[in-house]
């Protein structure tokens, strides 16, 4: 039979010192292991939330990059488009003042020289004749210029018929005058009255300005270098 032999007091001491220690032990390595796992989650969580802030930072970037770039863009075209309206308003201002000038000069055009101007009547008349190319027109001119007209309808009849070999005679219409206030020219009517050929100084002034404005601009300004189409 065999014999139990009880632990003394300092042998359940040693024990209980061992016991506490492994215990002790085990929790330590439980903490660390459990501050570890903790720390490593933390490093994560702190990770992807850099990386979220980084992205929310790149993305409120490029929308204020975006938003500049497009306010440099309207500002840049706002200037250039005030730019290119003021050199095109003083363009038009200048071209504007020069036909103006040429309106105020035509009106002293009769008056300075007569027989020059007698010479440019007698064109447009046969001009009108040619044009109309009937046996009978109408003339309209100033009161003051019916002597040089008459001279003028006398010449072009002349030269008419001896160009074109037929006779084309032309009529002043004393009854309906040109406005005393006309720079100088005349009026050609045919077709009974129903086709008019307006061949006075303002007339033709108003048709350069339309046809010869283009050649104006070029040489005044230069060619337009944006333009691709000429006729």
């Amino acid at each position: 039979m065999s014999q139990t032999h009880a632990l003394s007091d300092d042998q359940v001491a040693g024990e209980l010192r061992k016991m506490t220690a492994f215990i002790r032990q085990e929790a330590l390595e439980k903490a660390r292991e459990i501050q570890l796992k903790a720390d490593e989650e933390f490093a994560i969580e702190k990770s992807k939330l850099v990386r979220q802030e980084t992205a929310a930072i790149d993305v409120l970037y490029e929308k204020k990059f975006k938003q500049a770039a497009m306010s440099q863009q309207i500002t840049r075209s706002t200037l250039s488009n005030r730019t290119r309206l003021r050199v095109l308003s003083a363009r038009q201002e200048l071209l504007d003042d020069l036909f103006q000038q040429a309106r105020d000069k035509i009106s002293g055009i009769a008056a300075k020289d007569a027989k020059k101007y007698q010479t440019v009547l007698k064109g447009l008349v046969l001009e009108g004749m040619y044009a109309l190319n009937e046996d009978k027109i109408a003339i309209q001119a100033r009161k003051k210029d019916f002597d040089a007209v008459k001279k003028a309808i006398g010449e072009a009849e002349k030269e008419f018929k001896k160009t074109v070999g037929k006779s084309s005679s032309a009529e002043l219409d004393e009854s309906d005058p040109l406005p005393e206030g006309s720079a100088g020219g005349v009026v050609i009517l045919g077709g009974q009255g129903k086709i008019e050929i307006n061949n006075t100084f303002e007339e033709r002034l108003r048709l350069l300005e339309i046809d010869g404005l283009p050649a104006v601009r070029e040489t005044l300004f230069g060619k337009n270098e944006n333009r691709r189409f000429y006729d």
